[in-house]
């Protein structure tokens, strides 16, 4: 992928956004259990950042996905995932539906707050028995005159505690899984919702993550976003940028458990040497290394063909796939060399182990994506009949 001068002050204004405006702050906000939301995505949409792909009509950029890509990877240079994570909600998972098939007036609405920061987003699709079974979603939307009336709940909603809309996936007819599902941009302040204290999770600590439960929730037929049960088609299209932006947004991230365990390995002395002198140690810092390029490779192939307007379902799987699991090998692999100090809770590495756990889970299992791959290959075992 060519980077144009232009990428490359996206990514410089980004890296000094995370500098100045998030990383002297992300202990007190880890501690804290949250991050100032409205502060930071005000300044980040002044910035431009929350809309660099989005439409210029309602207040984005224009330009196409490898800048966002850009900015995912250079937000991933916080000192913690959950900031990061809130901010990809808001840009790579609640809005390009809405950016790409809502109407006009449901874009100006919604998708231009949004982009400007003064509205903040989350996406409704996980539910307690149907996360990566997205097809097996159970919340209801039902047509009551010209409003849809919501019935069901939502799990592990990240940004909903602060939210001003959800993205809402709900299922809109008894038609068959994958046709009967549609898209629904729903106010967060609409009678009848109600969001659970924040869960108490492993790792993303600053940034927060509730329950939202649906109780007779009333919105106009025109928030739906696009064609009445489309919704799952678009929610699959969500997924593609949704994981594109989680696998960038780790590349830096390992980079720096990397780089500040080397920096710990120099300075710790065993047996009269400093760590990093020992050959296991130095080579297998080689090897992370080398398996972190070769997922920025993948992301920015995939990215390259996305800008192309080819399907790359089965690429972003791929990157999401690699990306959780490299996640997972270079912070245990890090850790490891810290010792007792990388017990504890406070340390870079350790904060980062807890924190990327979940790329292997949230927006589709590693299993999920394996599925994914295994059907695109033409793989898959065909179901038994009877």
């Amino acid at each position: 992928m060519l980077f144009t001068q232009e990428h490359e002050e996206i990514r410089r204004t980004v890296r000094n956004f995370v500098d100045k405006e998030i990383n002297p702050y992300v202990d007190e906000w880890e501690k804290e259990g949250r991050f100032p939301m409205r502060e930071i995505f005000k300044k980040a949409g002044d910035l431009g950042l929350l809309g660099i792909s989005k439409p210029e009509k309602f207040g984005g950029m224009g330009l196409d996905y490898s800048y966002s890509i850009v900015a995912a990877e250079e937000f991933g240079t916080a000192h913690c995932g959950g900031v990061p994570l809130s901010i990809g909600v808001q840009t790579d998972m609640c809005t390009p539906a809405l950016a790409r098939f809502g109407s006009d007036e449901l874009r100006e609405e919604f998708l231009r707050p949004a982009i400007a920061g003064d509205m903040i987003g989350c996406i409704g699709v996980s539910e307690t028995g149907a996360g990566s079974d997205v097809a097996g979603l159970k919340t209801t939307a039902r047509k009551d005159g010209g409003d849809y009336v919501i019935n069901g709940h939502k799990m592990w909603i990240t940004n909903s505690p602060q939210a001003d809309f959800i993205c809402l996936l709900a299922n809109t007819s008894d038609d068959k899984p994958h046709v009967n599902k549609s898209l629904i941009v729903v106010p967060m302040n609409t009678p009848g919702i109600t969001v659970s204290p924040p869960l108490d999770k492993l790792g993303m600590r600053s940034s927060q993550t509730a329950q939202v439960f649906f109780d007779n929730v009333r919105v106009p037929q025109r928030y739906r976003i696009g064609a009445e049960g489309a919704g799952f088609m678009m929610q699959m299209l969500q997924f593609q940028e949704e994981r594109l932006f989680g696998a960038a947004n780790i590349i830096k991230g390992l980079e720096y458990c990397v780089d500040v365990t080397i920096d710990y390995c120099k300075q710790r002395h065993t047996f009269g040497q400093p760590l990093i002198d020992n050959q296991v140690i130095h080579f297998r810092m080689a090897e992370l290394q080398t398996e972190i390029e070769a997922l920025r490779a993948l992301v920015y192939h995939a990215t390259e063909q996305y800008t192309k307007g080819r399907d790359v379902t089965k690429l972003a799987s791929m990157a999401k796939l690699k990306a959780g699991r490299l996640g997972r090998e270079v912070t245990d692999s890090c850790l490891q060399y810290w010792g007792g100090m990388g017990f504890m809770w406070d340390n870079p590495v350790s904060r980062a182990y807890r924190d990327v756990r979940l790329v292997s889970i949230g927006g589709g299992a590693d299993e999920i994506m394996l599925g994914i791959i295994c059907k695109l290959m033409g793989i898959l075992p065909g179901k038994k009949k009877g």
